[in-house]
Parts: structure tokens; C-alpha cells; sequence
């Protein structure tokens, strides 16, 4: 084991396992202890790596209660996190579901970090601890590291060092300024971080191990060089004037790079009545959120690529005689109710499992590289038939996001497989239309519908920052740009609104529009304005 690192919390209780009944075996029965966990993770790894050609991060085990999986729940299952209240409240709620039965909870919880962070339940049995490893130590581990989103948007080194800043800065803002104060200021900003990401990869790119030495340089440059009278020195003779030709709101959103869709971005740099402080912790909010970014983007992608390995490791493990077949049957009982599609009149249907679709896809993509039929050639000419299953998945998973993977891969036998057909449900029509069945045309068009409810793009409002005249009343202008006549919630919409009010410290109108129609208009007035 020379490259996990396994430890264990303060509460955690280990139980020795009994010696293994046969030397070929990992272990027998449903008792482990860090012993069974090397052996485990050794020959996980030997089969990710040298078989599948998996390339991870090192890999840190974390052995915990299930009380400490549920904090780890309420803080969004990153260590060292900020305290905030509703944390609390979600802590709170999630054990009360816990205890009652309401609710069960995840086998484990992985970190995107260098080395990865891998939190195991101390309650699972050895088969769900060899069954996680492969989920999250290989699976999740090779995506985060691989994948070209996480490649652009996150700095797996840095973030752990990123939070302990976080956290600490926080908590002196608290002792400096007042509990409430920073409370009600993440609050605000809480409420505005969807908003707060940039979407598109550019050269505000995100060094996470360097933001807290930049947080004392941008106080220490702005302390030394701010002077009122800078603003009376004349301009120079060589400078030359503005074209006239150019109107003042021209002018303005070329000065403020508008229009802007991250608000916590423009917040954090032009909002007249913000302290340093304050500007800073929006700075934590918005980059914690931008962290999270790409796995929004890749929750199937993850979870296909994580099932697909740990039921592929899980099968070699058994063919290899590592496992017996009481612990074999014991994972395939959890990986199917894992994978299972609840039917649209089934009770327990809440939409495409995630987990479904993505194995479904993962398992369809290694069927067509090794044993096409004439539909598989036809559909997908440059993989049908290569023969490199694992070559083939290894470069899905590095260069698609969800909405792509979909609209390349998606193939006709799984669209018939799961039963997938498109629905049109016109509020102005009496009846539902079945406007894609399981025909050429059909197949298509199921596969762009399904990829565009996968686009975040899509799924997220198009809220930008489009004017504001700093040198007059100061009111800030947003637009949300409407998709398919989809508008905001109006109480929803006020209440956000109220918190950008607020932060902002002046008037802030948001016009709903599309090129054509204007369906909505929302003002709000700064009731506590941060100064």
C-alpha cells in the first residue's frame, strides 16, 4: 500500500477480522481491519491500474462513524469547510431522517483533491469496502484527474490548503466584525453563488495555493497606493481623448467588460460600498463554487465511469478467485439497486437515474468497441469494432462533459433499452405529443432532447449584468435572458434580488426578455446594505 494513505477518525471502532479461510481470498466473511483494507486496496489497484489503465491520484483513506459522514453531508463533503448556519440546519435534518429510518446514507464520500480523499464507513461490510474503493479510490479518482473540465476549472493540489485559509479568515472575520455580520454576508452570497462562476475557460483561471498570499498583497497594494488627490492630477498631453463617436453606455460596459455573468465576480471588485473583508469572503464563496462547477456538468459521466469500474474490478476480483461468491452476490445486490431505472409509474421515479444511464453508456461503448452489430458500424464508424474497450472509455472519460457524451454516444440499443422516447407537453394543447419514437429520425432526436436536459447552460438561468452608470444614480441593470418562454419564480427571484440589493447598496432592476418579448420586470431596493 505505497501510495494509499489510510487513517482513522477519533471515533472510529475497527473490529479485527478473522484470519482469511483460503490465502487466494482477501478476506472472509464481513469483518476488516486496516490489514484487510491494504490487501483490498493492493489488488483493487493492481486491476485499475494494470489492466484498465487507470491513472489516479494518490489516494488518502478516511475511516468514519456514521455521524461523521453526516457532517460530512452538511458541509458538502469538503473537509476543513467554513462554518456557516446552515450547515447546521442540514446536519440536523439529515440525522433526523437518518435516525427515524427516512433515509439511508452513502457508502462513501470522495474528495477531488491531490491526494484524493476517500471517507469510508466504518458500518460497511469488507465486500462494500472493497466495492467503495473501486467506486471512488479508482473510478472517481481517474475521472477527477483525468477529465479535461476538472483540468481546466480546479487545482486538486491547492484545495485543501485553499479551505484551511478559508475557514481561518472566516472565523477572525467573525471575531473582528461580528457573528451576525459575516452570517448575514454569506447569506447573501449563498444566495447569489450559482451565479458566481465563470462558465468559459479564460485567463481568470483559479491557483488556489496562492490565493491567500494574493488576499495580503491586494490589501497591502490597495492600502499603499490609495490617495484622494489622484483623482484632480490632469490628464496628460499625449493621451488623447475618447472618440466622440462613442456614447457613454458604450464606454462604461467597454471600462466594466460588460455585460458579465458571474455577479460575485462583479460584486467582489466594483461594488461602491464594500469593505476589503467583505469583498474577500465573496471571493471565497465564488471560488469554493467554481470549484464545484464541473462536477455539475459531469454528475453522469462520474457516476457511469465509477460504476463501470467497480463492477468491472468487482468481476475480476471474482474470476480471480480474490473474492467467494457469497461476497460476489452481496455486491451485485448493491450494484443493481444502485443502477436500477425506476419505471415512469413506479413511485420511486424521480427521473433518469443518473447512475443508470451512465453505466447503461459505459457498458454500451465497451459492447460496440469489442463486438459491434451493423447498426453500432453505421452509427459509430471510428470505435465500432477497434477492439480497445478500455483505450476507447479511457478517452471518453477525459474529453466529454454529460450533454456531449450524449450526443456522440447515446446509441439506438440503449435508447431502446431504457425505453427512452421524447415528449412534447404544450401548455396550449389538450393533449401530449409523442414526438420522437424508435426509428432513424426517432433515435436522433431522443439523443439531442436527452443532451440538452444534460447542458447546464441550458438548465441554469442566462442572468448577466448588461449597464451601470457609477457616475450617476448607480442603479445596476440585469438581464435573464429566456429560453422556450421558461422565466424565473417571481418570490424566488425577489428574494435573490433582494440579497444582490443589499450587496450592491443601490437600486437593482432585472428585465426576463428574449429577443423579441419582454416578460417580466423585477426591482429591488437595499433594505440592509452592507457598508
Amino acid at each position: 500500500m505505497s501510495d494509499a494513505i489510510v487513517t482513522r477518525k477519533p471515533k472510529s471502532r475497527i473490529i479485527p477480522a478473522p484470519a482469511a479461510a483460503s490465502s487466494s481470498l482477501l478476506y472472509s466473511g464481513p469483518d476488516w481491519n486496516f490489514e484487510t483494507l491494504g490487501r483490498i486496496f493492493d489488488a483493487v489497484r493492481d486491476i485499475g491500474e494494470n489492466e484498465m489503465g487507470l491513472d489516479t491520484y494518490r489516494t488518502q483513506i478516511e475511516v468514519i462513524t456514521s455521524e461523521q459522514m453526516l457532517d460530512a453531508y452538511s458541509s458538502v463533503g469538503m473537509p476543513l469547510f467554513y462554518k456557516h448556519w446552515s450547515f447546521g440546519k442540514d446536519f440536523a435534518r439529515n440525522q433526523m431522517m437518518y435516525n427515524k429510518g427516512w433515509q439511508g446514507l452513502a457508502y462513501e464520500i470522495v474528495i477531488n483533491s491531490d491526494p484524493c480523499i476517500c471517507y469510508i464507513m466504518e458500518e460497511n461490510s469488507a465486500t462494500m469496502q472493497t466495492l467503495v474503493l473501486a467506486h471512488a479510490a479508482m473510478g472517481h479518482n481517474h475521472f477527477f484527474k483525468n477529465n479535461y473540465v476538472f483540468k481546466q476549472w480546479t487545482d486538486a493540489s491547492g484545495i485543501a490548503d485553499y479551505l484551511s485559509f478559508a475557514k481561518s479568515y472566516i472565523a477572525k472575520c467573525e471575531e473582528r466584525y461580528g457573528i451576525e455580520a459575516v452570517e448575514r454576508l454569506i447569506d447573501a452570497a449563498h444566495a447569489l453563488q450559482s451565479h458566481g462562476i465563470h462558465r468559459y475557460p479564460g485567463k481568470r483561471s483559479m491557483d488556489l495555493r496562492s490565493e491567500q498570499i494574493r488576499e495580503q498583497e491586494r490589501r497591502a497594494h490597495g492600502e499603499a497606493l490609495f490617495n484622494d488627490l489622484w483623482r484632480t492630477v490632469p490628464q496628460g498631453k499625449g493621451k488623447k481623448p475618447m472618440s466622440k463617436k462613442k456614447s457613454d453606455e458604450e464606454r462604461r460596459k467597454a471600462i466594466l467588460r460588460l455585460p458579465e455573468e458571474n455577479l460575485l465576480y462583479f460584486l467582489e471588485k466594483t461594488a461602491p460600498k464594500l469593505q476589503g473583508w467583505q469583498r474577500e469572503i465573496l471571493r471565497i464563496v465564488r471560488l469554493i463554487a467554481q470549484y464545484f462547477y464541473p462536477q455539475r456538468q459531469t454528475k453522469m459521466m462520474n457516476e457511469g465511469c465509477a460504476c463501470y469500474t467497480h463492477h468491472r474490478i468487482m468481476t475480476r476480483l471474482h474470476e480471480k478467485g480474490q473474492i467467494d461468491d457469497g461476497a460476489f452476490l452481496e455486491f451485485l445486490h448493491s450494484h443493481t439497486s444502485v443502477v436500477m431505472q425506476p419505471d415512469f409509474d413506479d413511485r420511486r421515479f424521480s427521473g433518469i437515474n443518473p447512475y443508470a444511464l451512465g453505466f447503461a453508456m459505459m457498458q454500451d461503448i465497451e459492447r460496440i468497441a469489442l463486438t459491434p452489430m451493423d447498426e453500432d458500424r453505421e452509427w459509430f464508424p471510428d470505435i465500432a469494432g477497434n477492439g480497445d474497450a478500455y483505450g476507447t472509455l479511457r478517452e471518453v472519460w477525459a474529453n466529454f462533459r454529460d450533454e456531449s457524451v450524449i450526443s456522440q454516444y447515446l446509441s439506438p440499443h440503449v435508447i431502446r433499452k431504457m425505453g427512452l422516447f421524447q415528449l412534447v407537453d404544450d401548455h396550449d394543447e389538450d393533449e401530449m405529443e409523442v414526438a420522437a419514437i424508435h426509428d432513424e429520425r426517432g433515435y436522433r432526436n431522443v439523443r439531442r432532447a436527452l443532451a440538452r436536459q444534460y447542458d447546464v447552460a441550458r438548465r441554469d438561468a442566462d442572468i448577466q449584468i448588461v449597464d451601470v452608470d457609477l457616475t450617476g444614480d448607480r442603479r445596476l441593470e440585469l438581464r435573464h435572458h429566456v429560453l422556450d418562454g421558461v422565466t424565473l419564480e417571481e418570490k424566488d427571484a425577489d428574494r435573490v434580488l433582494q440579497h444582490l440589493a443589499d450587496l450592491w447598496g443601490y437600486e437593482v432592476r432585472l428585465v426576463e426578455s428574449d429577443d423579441e418579448t419582454v416578460y417580466a420586470e423585477h426591482k429591488a431596493e437595499p433594505m440592509r446594505p452592507f457598508a
